[in-house]
């Protein structure tokens, strides 16, 4: 398991940069359900633990 007290946690733009997915696909993903939740960081922002992102990314792997 995972120590999330100690992940590093990454905006919008760096996990669209190691996924492939644009914005507005990451959205959609957030509001199907199938993308790690984010973490909020204040009222109008957000940022996703490392350790989730590769987690999902491993999973899409044939």
């Amino acid at each position: 398991m995972t120590d999330h007290y100690c992940d590093r946690l990454l905006a919008r733009r760096e996990v669209e940069h190691l996924t492939g997915l644009p914005r507005s696909t990451l959205y959609e993903r957030l509001r199907e359900g199938a993308f790690p939740e984010a973490v909020s960081v204040g009222p109008r922002a957000v940022r996703w633990r490392l350790s989730d992102v590769r987690e999902w990314i491993e999973s899409r792997r044939p």
